[in-house]
């Protein structure tokens, strides 16, 4: 069973339109856990009680499960299936950059979940939204209790067309198309930040910036061994 973590704003949309075309129904969505949008003590704590009951729960038929959730939630399913851990991620920055704008251009507050209703109504800006504690090192507020060396696959979001060919060779067993799904109006441009601001956020967010050179340093090795789709 594959277990695709979609941490938010990495592609984590087209790469579900990639696993639908191999799964179909045997792929689960589990969007409903909300993770930045929950205080931190109470997403840790629902991720370890849910980590219970996913390990007995009924998943005959199952074969991938995809979503924004806590890794860990899933890890004792260990027990019972063989797992594969997956994920993407994207230059830190730049995932927070378009974090804000894609939060800012979509729902209204009363809409939105907790966190996001927050920013709108407050109207934070972008100095605020980087710089807050609420999405400071989000890469390492999903992988609470989940070490990076326990994901089989980590893609950068860069690279999406290869890691994606890489990646479907080595656990689908078959090609699967690249599709764009809820891409943001950035596409393929870097969002433009002050340089001053840019070296303030890169120190708040240390550990995301460290575990995506961690991910692209186990990329670069992957690609060292082994041959790369055209």
């Amino acid at each position: 069973m594959i277990i695709s973590v979609h941490l938010p704003k990495t592609a984590g949309k087209s790469f579900q339109a990639a696993l639908e075309t191999r799964f179909g129904d045997s792929l689960l969505e589990d969007y409903g856990s909300f993770p930045i949008n929950t205080p931190r003590y109470e997403r840790q704590r629902a991720a370890l009680e849910a980590s219970l009951s996913s390990a007995e729960a009924d998943l005959a038929g199952v074969e991938c499960i995809h979503g924004h959730f806590l890794p860990v939630k899933y890890l004792l399913l260990a027990t019972r299936r063989d797992l594969t851990f997956v994920t993407w991620v994207r230059d830190p920055i730049q995932r927070l950059l378009s974090h804000y704008h894609y939060w800012r251009k979509t729902d209204q507050p009363g809409t939105a979940p907790p966190l996001r209703r927050k920013m709108l109504e407050e109207d934070w800006s972008v100095k605020r939204f980087c710089l807050g504690d609420e999405m400071r090192n989000t890469y390492a507020q999903f992988l609470w209790a989940f070490p990076i060396e326990n994901f089989d696959f980590i893609g950068v979001t860069e690279y999406y067309e290869e890691d994606l060919a890489y990646f479907a060779e080595r656990f689908l067993g078959v090609p699967v198309e690249p599709q764009r799904v809820n891409v943001g109006a950035a596409q393929g441009k870097e969002y433009e930040l002050d340089a001053g601001l840019r070296r303030q956020i890169e120190a708040f967010h240390e550990r995301d910036i460290e575990l995506y050179q961690r991910a692209l340093e186990k990329r670069q090795a992957r690609r060292a061994t082994v041959k790369i789709p055209a």
